[in-house]
């Protein structure tokens, strides 16, 4: 496979002195204000749309009437004076309480799910220069879902009902070690044969989980190809607590290695000669992926696509700085995701779709085509 990500422009004249910092400008600069700023409105405006949706309707003024009285009430616990306008507040008795204990988790971890997979596709397709790359082919994913059926097969339950994600979690991370450990060679990891390496624990994780379906009972079966299909259904508090602060500092990360990463799309030998640290470069940014992909789907399951769709878009729209690349795909995962959610469960109603199987409703298409563009675009494989 011979695409790569488009190099980016990096000049090797020395650094200009120290001096006020200048602030970007010109088209590409207000394209990427625009593009977030349209992101981020679409993030808040499909998230309260989101939460007004489903078996009991809640008006949009009686949502932003309960954030501001829960709110206000939070300002008044720390002691500050309460000064969230409530103009409306939710009618029906329960309108409340399913909006906080059932769908704003869910939009939540939607978002939050959404934010890390695009950020680790953002990070995967730049340590490897290839806008094909995808978290899932490292093993993750396959990893992740391997742990999961273990721990439902063993019955495994002393962490709560957080076992089954510690150990989904546990496996993604034991994966992406294994496949960079097995890859690694004389000191250098060849990115062919790490994708290649990563193929094939995945097949090796799908025999393993084919073989504990077929011992699992029934009940366990079940299990097993729910948290497969990936879904948001049951998301609570205490979990969008878990992954929050992961995708926090995942991301903190990636913006970190940003600068590198620009320098890498040059080629490894023009990036060691700028002054990139490429191996352990490299060992740092697998290592990002797999904390933001393993925690994203350890409590939700598999969902496919995310991080190969959203960082291309965004690449076609702002160009291949990584910088603004992690910002907006972060903004477009979210909104992804979100709205993926919202039709997995008011698409059938009473009933909640896999969003794994959407997703993938999506990202198998954009996959098919990016495959024949980039083809048309390089001449063919060969």
């Amino acid at each position: 496979m011979t695409a790569t990500v488009a190099p980016v422009a990096v000049s090797t004249t020395p650094p200009p002195p120290p001096g006020p910092r200048v602030v970007p400008t010109g088209p590409r600069a207000a394209r990427y204000r625009l593009t977030v700023l349209l992101l981020g409105v679409g993030v808040v405006v499909l998230a309260v749309v989101s939460a007004g949706i489903g078996q009991l309707p809640v008006p949009v003024p009686e949502i932003v009437g309960s954030l501001a009285l829960h709110g206000n009430e939070l300002l008044t616990g720390v002691g500050a004076p309460a000064v969230l306008p409530v103009a409306a507040v939710p009618v029906h008795p329960n309108a409340d309480a399913t909006l906080w204990a059932i769908r704003f988790p869910r939009i939540a971890m939607a978002a939050v799910v959404g934010a890390s997979l695009a950020v680790g596709g953002v990070v995967m397709q730049g340590v490897f220069r290839n806008p094909l790359a995808e978290p899932g082919v490292v093993g993750v994913s396959a990893g992740a879902a391997l742990g999961a059926s273990t721990a439902i097969v063993l019955g495994a339950t002393f962490l709560g009902i957080l076992t089954a994600p510690v150990f989904a979690f546990a496996g993604g991370l034991a994966a992406t070690l294994l496949v960079y450990l097995t890859a690694r060679s004389r000191g250098r990891t060849e990115v062919v044969t790490l994708l290649l390496t990563g193929i094939a624990v995945t097949a090796v994780a799908g025999a393993g989980i084919a073989f504990l379906m077929f011992a699992a009972s029934t009940q366990q079966r079940e299990q097993i190809v729910f948290w497969q299909l990936g879904s948001l259904n049951g998301s609570r508090w205490q979990d969008v607590a878990i992954v929050l602060p992961i995708c926090l500092a995942g991301t903190v990360f990636a913006l970190l290695l940003a600068r590198r990463l620009d320098l890498m799309a040059l080629g490894e030998r023009q990036a060691r000669h700028l002054g990139v640290k490429v191996e352990s470069t490299r060992v740092i940014a697998i290592v990002v992926i797999a904390i933001l992909t393993a925690a994203a789907v350890a409590l939700c399951g598999i969902v496919a696509f995310v991080g190969l769709v959203v960082p291309h878009l965004m690449r076609m729209l702002l160009g291949p700085g990584h910088r603004r690349l992690i910002v907006a795909s972060a903004l477009g995962g979210a909104l992804l995701l979100l709205a993926a959610d919202l039709v997995a469960r008011t698409a059938v109603p009473y009933a909640d779709l896999p969003l794994g199987m959407l997703t993938a409703l999506v990202g198998g298409p954009f996959f098919f085509w990016l495959i024949r563009r980039t083809r048309r675009r390089s001449g063919g494989w060969a």
